[in-house]
């Protein structure tokens, strides 16, 4: 379809922009409440939303999905990104961990040319580029050497580009309220185990914002998995690297953060990435018709 890629751009956009609020809920969450709730939470109320739509017949799809395996599969390279990036986040300053993280976009482009065969444009290549480099002087880290936390926070951004890929893989066969279904009931299964030991009863205030950090990263899923099935992961890629950009406004709005003047400077590149995408596909579509 000829608008497929812009779609895809648009609704990658929109996931990453939901998932920076998503982690600022959760931010004001881990205060009081412990992450494998949150976790458990967020993949109840997602999943409670996916059956009250899909009802029996959702059960029954899921259950007889051909690619079932690689969507566990999936599932399981989120989950230890996760993992990695929490344990490495505890140890490292943000801008370290942040900068380690942000390797992902340029892992999932190497991939997707390795393995979805994609052709990786030069206009992909410098998006990736210039996307990094904004991060890099926006965060400014320094100090940092090669430790156990580091690796952790690079082996985070190798498991979320490998699931992003093949995310995109799964994405052109199955549906997307599937593949909701099988990543939630999956993460629901391995948190409630956590749960069962660190449990603290929430009051309505945290349960409102348990059951709000549900509803956001289910947004913010449906429209990460749909972008995928619009567009190829190199192109998409860059747009990882806006999230950063809604982080400092929301770290602004919620908890006074005042950006530096590198924070703006990166953050403009990071934009300026983006538009290099838009662009470049602009112009390749022309070109095609």
């Amino acid at each position: 379809m000829k608008n497929s890629v812009s779609l895809g751009i648009l609704l990658t956009s929109l996931a990453y922009m939901a998932f920076t609020f998503h982690d600022a809920i959760i931010k004001i969450l881990t205060s009081s409440i412990p992450v494998w709730q949150i976790l458990f939470f967020r993949s109840l109320t997602i999943l409670t939303g996916c059956l009250a739509f899909g009802r029996g017949k959702l059960v029954r799809q899921t259950m007889r999905s051909p690619i079932i395996k690689p969507m566990i599969a999936r599932s399981i390279l989120l989950l230890c990104a996760w993992l990695s990036y929490y344990s490495a986040a505890s140890r490292l300053q943000l801008a370290e961990v942040t900068t380690l993280y942000y390797a992902a976009p340029i892992v999932g482009t190497v991939l997707a040319w390795l393995i979805l065969k994609e052709e990786v444009t030069p206009a992909r290549r410098l998006a990736v580029g210039v996307g990094f480099v904004g991060v890099l002087i926006a965060c400014n880290p320094i100090g940092l050497t090669i430790s156990w936390p580091v690796y952790l926070a690079l082996q985070a951004a190798v498991l979320w580009a490998s699931a992003m890929v093949l995310l995109r893989k799964t994405s052109l066969h199955e549906k997307t309220i599937i593949q909701l279904t099988v990543s939630n009931v999956f993460f629901l299964v391995m948190t409630g185990i956590a749960v069962l030991y660190t449990w603290k009863t929430p009051d309505m205030t945290q349960l409102l914002l348990l059951i709000a950090t549900g509803v956001v990263a289910g947004g913010a899923q449906f429209a990460l998995f749909e972008g995928m099935r619009q567009a190829p992961v190199s192109v998409l890629a860059p747009f990882e690297y806006t999230s950063l950009v809604w982080a400092f406004l929301l770290g602004y709005l919620i908890w006074a953060d005042i950006p530096t003047p590198n924070v703006v400077f990166g953050a403009a590149m990071i934009l300026a990435a983006g538009l290099i995408i838009i662009v470049s596909e602009k112009l390749r579509r022309r070109i095609a018709a």
